[in-house]
């Protein structure tokens, strides 16, 4: 898909290091987004609150969406998925519970400094495991756009399974 003409900015879109001295870095370099600039006109899922940092149309990004999520003590949000995106999502404050799968059958948690990592099509759910406090988190993904696809109808079953990652090195904890 090419975006070359989605936003209008000047940089490049090549994959290809532009020549030295060819391109205004002052204009179209870094980018720093303040804390109260985040854009929350993005897509959202009942029970939280998306704020957009990184995009397409702010800053011309074309292969991450990058912001914040915050869900509010004892909240959840609405099952969704993010269509052919991969999510990463940072916890910064308080507990995340995950579920996820068909009928949300499955479980694992996580706290500040933890990764989670959300393949394609996966139907999940947030929900803040903290009865006091806001769970805030860093949210990143592997398009510009802030693919959503919330479902309705998901029946989740009563007991789900708690899930540990265990790989070849990091063994159950």
């Amino acid at each position: 898909m090419d975006h070359s003409d989605d936003h209008d900015h000047p940089h490049t879109h090549s994959d290809v290091a532009p020549a030295p001295g060819t391109v205004d870095w002052r204009l179209n370099g870094v980018r720093v987004i303040k804390a109260d600039q985040l854009d929350t006109n993005t897509a959202q899922t009942p029970g939280m609150n998306r704020a957009a940092a990184i995009n397409a149309a702010r800053v011309g990004a074309r292969k991450i969406w990058a912001g914040t999520v915050s869900i509010h003590a004892n909240a959840r949000t609405g099952v969704h998925h993010h269509g052919a995106l991969e999510s990463v999502i940072y916890v910064v404050k308080g507990r995340a519970r995950m579920r996820w799968g068909e009928r949300l059958e499955f479980v694992a948690e996580a706290e500040p400094g933890d990764f989670i990592f959300v393949p394609p099509y996966v139907p999940h759910q947030e929900i803040n495991a903290s009865s006091d406090e806001t769970l805030e988190c860093v949210l990143v993904r592997s398009d510009n756009e802030a693919v959503v696809i919330n479902l309705e109808g998901v029946e989740p079953v009563e007991r789900p399974e708690t899930v540990y990652w265990v790989d070849p090195i990091h063994k159950h904890p």
